[in-house]
This record gives C-alpha cells, structure tokens and sequence, in this order.
C-alpha cells in the first residue's frame, strides 16, 4: 500500500511539475511580445534590421505635418531637414480616438510601436517607420 502511495505521490507532482513547465513556456513569447525594447533612435538608424517588426520604446523630437509626419533623433535634425535621423510615424486608430496627437507635435516625446525597416515613409526620406503607434507621452526635457 505504501508503494502505491508513494508511485501515485511521486506521479502527481511530476504531472504538476511538467503541466507548470509547459504554462511557463507558453507565456514567455507572448509576454516577451508584449514587452517593447527601450532603444535609442541612434540604434535604430545603426542597426535596423536588428528591430524589424519588434515592439520599440523611443524617445526623440516629434514633428507632424502633411506628409512629414516624424519621430527625429534631435530638434535640429527636424529644422535642418536631416530626414535620416528620423522615422516616419503611424498611430493606432485605438490611440487616435483617446488623445489627439497633434497636441504632441513639436515636443520631445516617447513612442511605443511596432518598427519597420524596410517602410521609409513619404517619398523614402526617412530612416523607417514606427507602425502602429499605442503610446505617446511628452517629455519635459530633450534626452541627452
């Protein structure tokens, strides 16, 4: 009997043990997704490819305008047209219908959305394009 008890113990915690193995496998990509990548806009022009299609956390100088809607690296980048230290925004209708983003233009902020390399937006001036844009907050000073 005692043999019994302890096969059937022995059994149970090692189907716990694997069924908590199995749900700690199964959650870690889609939190992992759910995560954005804190990277500077200076990496990203460095090395875009490396954050194709990730979840991206940035911080630089937003400008919006007819078809010159961007994220800049620096103030002086936007004022003396350097396109390439920028990237082309795009913002969810889900973030649109809560605030208005042109509140935000012409102000140092941070952006949460999904980096494209390979979308250069108007005319292919720019660096990439943050798509689906879920958070935007303004900053009080510009990033060193």
């Amino acid at each position: 009997m005692k043999k019994i008890s302890v096969l059937l113990l022995f059994t149970l915690l090692n189907a716990v043990t694997f069924g908590q193995t199995v749900d700690e496998t199964e959650r870690k990509p889609h939190q992992q997704q759910d995560i954005p990548l804190n990277v500077s806009l200076a990496e990203l022009i460095a090395n875009p490819g490396k954050y194709d299609g990730k979840k991206i956390q940035v911080t630089g100088y937003l400008h919006l305008e007819f078809e010159g809607d961007a994220i800049y690296l620096r103030k002086e980048d936007y004022q003396k047209h350097i396109t390439k230290n920028g990237f082309w925004v795009n913002f969810s209708p889900k973030l649109t219908r809560r605030i208005k983003p042109a509140h935000y233009s012409d102000n140092y902020v941070t952006i949460i959305g999904t980096f494209n390399a390979s979308k250069k937006g108007h005319m292919s001036m720019f660096s990439g394009t943050f798509d689906k844009i879920v958070k935007l907050d303004m900053r009080s000073v510009a990033p060193l």
